[in-house]
């Protein structure tokens, strides 16, 4: 028989995954395959996080992005990153204007970063001074020009594409960005059978079109869905262990750590594992986080939070590669 509380959260949770596998759908009639990466976008829009898409050109980033911001009925808009793009062409700038009389006022001038949803395309084409000019905004939700704080609006989410580093004409994002990304979502190569699908939506009259199905009074009431999930104190425990383990300076630092790592994922990485897999228990039917919830998002939550010594760079290791032998460690 289910508890009282089962009984209590069993609506909101079916209306979770109900509307979830709607969004899904719809995004799914442009992109093909993909699933597991639109459930991550997703779960990120949901936990108040910003996620960093990374990947080779034409495998359907910034087509991914549009067609999730077009399935909501969201304020979006796009920002193209380019070598000579300033902060100011982000954040927005003071302007004089004068008004019928002659008279002159400096307004402030909102910039593109003033939407619900921002595609930060390519944003590792830009310098590291415009690529900081997100820094507030992800974090707190503001901007500051001038002296004067102007709140964004809610939901708000920055997806971020990049190519990958060694690319020409990139500059690495400094670790204090890379920190502010809930995710960071790997694109693999599509196989024989997708880019066959691909080229059958894309080589006819007729391209599909998605329609938008939500909104953010009902985005804002799933996030507050997520964030009632409870989570056992052996479970937060797993989590928090995920976390220090990364750190070589620690006690609890794995073997592996010790050896490659110079850097681990900060406390938002613990906050990424435990409200990422929340959203992980509601897919599943469950009002309750598991371990298996925690395993299931710990590459894309951690990944970019782990800063390789000279010595893991020499011998070619990744950060999954790391976490994945920091969790064997856990029984």
């Amino acid at each position: 028989m289910p508890t009282d509380a089962a009984r209590e959260h069993d609506t909101p949770a079916r209306k979770f995954r109900d509307d979830f596998d709607e969004l899904v759908g719809e995004v799914s009639k442009v992109i093909v395959g993909y699933r597991d990466i639109i459930e991550a976008l997703l779960t990120c829009l949901l936990c108040s996080g910003h996620a960093l898409l990374e990947g080779v050109p034409g495998i359907g980033k910034t087509l991914l992005v549009n067609t999730l911001a077009d399935s909501l009925s969201l304020d979006f808009s796009r920002v193209q990153f380019t070598p000579d793009l300033m902060p100011a062409d982000v954040t927005g700038t003071s302007i004089i204007v004068a008004d019928e009389h002659g008279v002159r006022d400096l307004r402030f001038k909102r910039g593109p970063i003033f939407a619900n949803v921002v595609l930060a395309d390519e944003i590792n084409r830009a310098t590291p001074k415009t690529q900081s000019a997100l820094l507030e905004a992800m974090q707190e939700s503001t901007v500051t020009v001038a002296g004067q704080s102007y709140p964004l609006s809610a939901p708000f989410i920055v997806l971020a594409t990049q190519n990958p580093l060694e690319m020409e004409g990139t500059y690495p994002l400094p670790e204090a960005q890379m920190d502010r990304f809930f995710f960071k979502i790997l694109f693999p190569f599509p196989g024989r059978a997708e880019i066959a699908k691909i080229i059958e939506r894309t080589t006819q009259n007729e391209m599909p079109e998605v329609e938008s199905v939500m909104g953010a009074e009902r985005i804002l009431a799933m996030r507050r869905t997520v964030r009632e999930v409870p989570v056992a104190e052996h479970v937060g425990d797993y989590a928090i262990g995920l976390v220090l383990a990364t750190h070589p300076e620690l006690p609890d630092a794995a073997p592996i750590t010790k050896k490659y790592l110079r850097y681990g994922a900060s406390p938002r990485g613990a906050q990424a594992l435990i409200l990422s897999a929340k959203v992980q228990a509601l897919l599943d039917g469950r009002f309750a986080v598991s371990r298996e919830d925690i395993r299931a998002v710990m590459f894309m939550a951690l990944r970019h939070r782990l800063v390789l010594n000279f010595e893991g760079e020499a011998a070619g290791l990744s950060a999954d590669e790391i976490v994945t032998e920091i969790a064997a460690g856990f029984k």
